[in-house]
């Protein structure tokens, strides 16, 4: 009867924990800059990644579970991102990673990821060794996009020949660079110069003065944070009548840099931070959806990343419907059935080889003139 009894309680702790675990939560982890140089940025994914999972738990959840976001600030570091995936791995015990921008410390910690077999849906490129890339998956368009929308805006609409290309040490601005470098000659234009800075660097006159000398007529800024700003400060402090055509950043960077250059500074803008000249179609849905409860929240604050955040869950939810389950390996596999997904940025279509999913240039070149973002044609 005693043996009875005792295997009658084990039986009954086990349904409590079968119990409990059905109706858990379904754990997202995320490593973002929330200080340093990708604060702007990766805040918003942050910000995007929770508007998306309150709509989607106000609507009951995803397969009987709620959603917990676990955030961890990894300061914009690599080796702080290898130790908040680390805690978030062993103590957070996440089912899935949705993590920043912060190239360099998602591809740092995608060994361990990959190891504990968590999926990851990143803001950042995605990492090369090919055991660590079947676990990682990216909402970010191809580094050659953003370049090839400022050489072609060059090439078709001014005479410029000589560009400079100014970039940050990140494996994603250095992977724009690579593209500058092996494409210009396709646009008709020849570099001038190829320089890197620090992303705490106060002044930048030195490497545009010495473009300029060489005849550039433009400047490619390549990397986000204040450094935008300081290059173009330097530009009209050297009286030089270059322009500067930057990379996809928020908007809130954009601004005093438009003050301060005017009509001289372009920037590559994403679809959902042009959504009013948008035409009507499945991408403005798509945003649409999106910027109704990113507004209710955040009022005016720049769209571009949160709505990337947003696509991330999204992605993220189709994939544990696909599968129906929330194991790792399984939604690790039905993230690559994923195909012709309208999200904000563009139409994600993964597959097996194939885990960039955003396969088509979603960019326009943009400017600011009073206070306005406008395409330019």
């Amino acid at each position: 009867m005693k043996s009875l009894a005792k295997f009658s309680l084990i039986a009954a702790a086990a349904a409590l924990v079968t119990t409990a675990h059905a109706q858990g939560v379904y754990k997202i982890g995320i490593a973002a800059g929330l200080t340093g140089y990708a604060a702007t940025v990766d805040r918003a994914w942050t910000d995007g990644v929770r508007v998306a999972v309150e709509v989607v738990n106000a609507a009951g959840g995803v397969n009987g579970r709620k959603i917990e976001v676990i955030v961890e600030d990894n300061r914009s570091e690599p080796q702080e991102a290898v130790t908040v995936y680390k805690k978030m791995i062993s103590s957070d015990k996440v089912d899935a990673f949705l993590s920043g921008c912060v190239s360099a410390g998602n591809l740092a910690a995608a060994g361990m990821v990959a190891k504990a077999q968590i999926p990851m849906m990143l803001c950042s490129i995605l990492p090369q060794n090919a055991d660590h890339v079947k676990w990682a998956f990216s909402t970010l368009p191809p580094a050659g996009f953003e370049v090839a929308k400022r050489m072609e805006f060059l090439k078709e609409n001014t005479q410029i020949k000589r560009v400079g290309v100014l970039h940050d040490p990140t494996p994603y601005a250095n992977l724009q660079k690579g593209f500058a470098e092996k494409n210009a000659a396709n646009f008709n234009l020849t570099l001038a110069g190829v320089d890197q800075y620090k992303q705490d660097d106060a002044d930048l006159s030195v490497q545009i003065g010495k473009m300029h000398a060489n005849g550039a007529g433009a400047v490619l800024k390549i990397g986000l944070g204040g450094t935008t700003l300081t290059a173009a400060k330097n530009i009209k402090q050297l009286g030089l009548p270059m322009l500067m055509l930057t990379s996809i950043e928020d908007l809130a960077v954009f601004r005093p840099v438009a003050e301060v250059l005017g009509p001289q500074f372009f920037f590559v803008a994403a679809p959902s931070q042009i959504a009013d000249a948008l035409p009507a179609g499945p991408l403005k849905n798509a945003i649409d959806a999106f910027m109704k409860p990113w507004k209710a929240k955040h009022g005016d604050r720049d769209p571009n990343w949160a709505g990337r955040g947003w696509d991330a869950v999204m992605l993220t939810v189709a994939a544990i419907r696909k599968a129906n389950s929330f194991e790792g390996a399984k939604v690790r596999d039905a993230y690559e059935t994923i195909t012709g997904f309208q999200g904000t940025t563009g139409v994600y279509n993964f597959s097996p080889t194939l885990h960039q999913g955003i396969t088509e240039n979603p960019f326009k070149l943009a400017t600011i003139r009073a206070g306005k973002v406008e395409i330019v044609k």
